[in-house]
């Protein structure tokens, strides 16, 4: 089998090394003469054949070696295939499928809870979180080489994590677990006022801005930050460059004073917005978003957040909730359906505006640029990048 494999198991301190040299993808290689993945004994299992398979932020964070310390305690395994934004054909069904057959095109939920893995269901999974299954040891495809990834020509998976999408465009399809990430992100936040921002408009960014205006079509949403792609077309209200002048500009369109520290630093928006999506999570935003939230309002951290120094006074004074988010799942605001399910269902209305997002596809050949220019984002003109391994 070919595909480009993450080899982890050097220490770490050579694993950041081998990032900094003239090849910042160094723990990355493509190989021609890997083993196709074993489907587990249990039935359920399928084969499939990869037909794209997009370049996602956390990707880019386990081929630069730069993933927080904390999270390597859940991504365990030693030798890796990445990609989780997976679009395939189904080339092999083992005993027991019965949701899919051999031929079927389908995106695949890369979430892997208990019941996938043969484990007794852990409290998160039987309350109806497996996203956040407690035995979090790889916990999702494309982060363990046994079972594959979307940079790989093929990958085994549970019929369950399937959702067909017939004879949509891969371009489209591609984008399904990014937006499901979206729409899990939007309903983290129960409704309380008629403001939004989402910080980011990079793919899951431009995504959880569709994903707000389709469940909320009368909200105010502000994008903040630089993109290739206007974000009014998903269906921002605004977009306004990054920094501290946010909350100047924001004050204006909406009314209410600007309070200054008395030493420098962010403003603070004193009639705030309700509720603010993160979707980058680094210091300068998180502490913008602080800023921007009026007292009781909701900072939900889409975006992958470290180690970072914060000013969390805010937090305290004006009672804030910080919301994470990770993955996808069963949703009760959906009737228990999955965020999956739906965003396939969105993906294939034509309305649905999700044309443009994948600005770059590279063979597998060209693995090196492609990630080259996942990583450069809009300075490369970039949104969403995929590799086709066939």
């Amino acid at each position: 089998m070919r595909a480009v494999l993450a080899d982890l198991s050097v220490p770490r301190y050579l694993l950041t090394a081998a990032t900094k040299g003239r090849a910042p993808f160094g723990l990355l290689s493509l190989r021609d003469d890997l083993p196709a993945p074993a489907l587990p004994k249990a039935p359920g299992w399928v084969l499939l054949r990869t037909e794209l398979g997009g370049i996602c932020g956390s990707d880019l964070a386990v081929a630069r070696a730069k993933n927080s310390p904390v999270l390597s305690a859940f991504y365990t395994a030693r030798k890796q295939i990445l990609g989780h934004e997976i679009v395939a054909v189904v080339d092999w069904t083992g005993p027991g499928v019965t949701a899919v057959q051999a031929g079927d095109r389908v995106v695949v939920d890369p979430v892997l809870p208990c019941a996938h893995r043969g484990f007794e269901p852990c409290r998160s999974c039987r309350e109806g979180h497996p996203n956040v299954c407690e035995r979090g040891q790889n916990p999702a495809q494309g982060f363990d080489a046994a079972l594959g990834g979307g940079w790989g020509e093929l990958i085994a998976a549970h019929e369950s994590q399937l959702h067909r999408v017939g004879v949509m465009a891969a371009a489209r399809a591609v984008l399904a677990e990014p937006a499901s990430i979206g729409l899990h992100a939007t309903l983290r936040w129960e409704r309380r006022g008629d403001r939004a921002v989402v910080i980011g408009p990079g793919t899951i960014g431009l995504l959880t801005t569709a994903a707000l205006r389709r469940l909320h079509p009368d909200l105010d949403i502000t994008v903040v930050g630089p993109g290739r792609f206007k974000a009014e077309n998903v269906g921002a209200t605004r977009t306004m460059a990054s920094g501290p002048e946010v909350v100047e500009k924001l004050a204006e369109i909406h009314g209410g004073r600007v309070i200054r520290p008395r030493v420098a630093g962010t403003p603070i928006l004193e009639q705030g917005v309700d509720v603010v999506f993160d979707c980058v999570a680094q210091p300068d935003t998180i502490d913008l978003a602080l800023h921007l939230l009026r007292p009781t309002g909701m900072l939900v951290l889409v975006g992958g957040a470290g180690r970072q120094r914060v000013d969390w006074s805010l937090v305290w004074n004006r009672q804030l909730t910080v919301q994470g988010t990770i993955n996808s799942g069963p949703e009760p605001a959906l009737g228990g359906r999955s965020a999956m399910s739906q965003v396939v269902q969105w993906l294939g209305d034509p309305a649905y505006p999700a044309d443009g997002l994948v600005t770059h596809e590279f063979p597998l050949s060209r693995w090196r640029a492609a990630l080259s220019t996942a990583a450069a984002g809009p300075r490369a003109g970039a949104v969403k990048v995929a590799l086709r391994p066939l």
